[in-house]
């Protein structure tokens, strides 16, 4: 089943799709304050057998998309994880032993549909198609063979990147990944038990149409297996945590010349068993501190 987090009416709210259209769990389950919340508790079950017997609240058109997981308490991503990505890098003389890893905050990510937008600082906004993980139970030290009874579900993101603040340090990119709103992640979340296989997913990224990143999972340098295992080993893993595993060559960046993001740009991640994440760029205008 699809679940995800949305506005409507003035407030916000989380809920299933069914045939598509909202059902509002937020008020049928309303000891939960969010997703997260139920699917820590276990109950997200409950919550599938609710919204199969619900009648529906809103339409999709009826709603604003809020990023699925609006409270995650880790969001964790991965670099150079598609094979061929790490010839982009020169600096590579052989693929990387272990996962590239780092952090982002949740206020860098928006919703479904909502703009994304490029600071003043910098021209050089980028795309980044990804499928996320989103952490169904929590674990220390997981097996690799028990690492999908951890997942709930899976999800898309856009790591919206500005490269030149990625070069900022040495050895981090955290400046250029964090950029308020800048990053997209959606537009819902489909449960685990929906797919046959995790490793043989297609993702696709697309700028105003035009195919721009395009992979499969089973290219992957390191399985969602490996990555839940790996990063449960020095942290514990919580329910509604983010993984976001990695993009396929062909950003913005590699290009050549290299074609940065700009306002009225579109961007579209789509994996077909999970949906397309789609959203506008804008420019950002500096809100008035004094």
């Amino acid at each position: 089943m699809r679940f995800l987090s949305f506005s409507a009416e003035g407030q916000t709210r989380f809920g299933a799709i069914v045939e598509d259209r909202v059902v509002d769990l937020s008020e049928r389950m309303s000891e939960y304050a969010s997703l997260r919340h139920v699917i820590s508790a276990g109950a997200l079950v409950r919550a599938q057998d609710i919204a199969i017997d619900a009648s529906s609240d809103f339409s999709l058109k009826q709603i604003d998309f809020l990023p699925t997981i609006t409270d995650p308490q880790k969001i964790v991503c991965i670099g150079i994880n598609y094979g061929k990505r790490d010839a982009e890098y020169t600096q590579l003389n052989a693929p990387p032993k272990y996962p590239s890893v780092f952090m982002r905050t949740r206020e860098s990510l928006v919703g479904h549909q909502q703009p994304i937008l490029r600071p003043p600082e910098s021209d050089q906004l980028d795309y980044e198609g990804e499928i996320a993980l989103i952490i169904g139970k929590a674990g220390r030290r997981i097996p690799q063979e028990k690492a999908i009874e951890h997942i709930a579900g899976l999800s898309l993101i856009n790591e919206g990147s500005v490269r030149d603040w990625m070069r900022h340090g040495t050895f981090n990119v955290t400046q250029g990944k964090n950029f308020e709103r800048s990053g997209a992640q959606g537009p819902w979340m489909v449960t685990v038990d929906e797919f046959s296989s995790l490793d043989n997913l297609e993702l696709t990224c697309r700028v105003n149409g035009d195919v721009r990143q395009q992979d499969s999972t089973m290219n992957l340098l390191f399985s969602f297996r490996y990555l839940i295992s790996y990063l449960s080993t020095f942290m514990r893993l919580q329910p509604g945590d983010i993984i976001s595993t990695g993009t396929p060559t062909g950003s913005g960046a590699r290009l050549e010349p290299p074609e940065f993001l700009v306002a009225g740009d579109v961007i579209e991640v789509e994996v077909p068993e999970i949906g397309i994440l789609r959203n506008k760029v804008v420019d950002e205008v500096p809100e008035d501190d004094g």
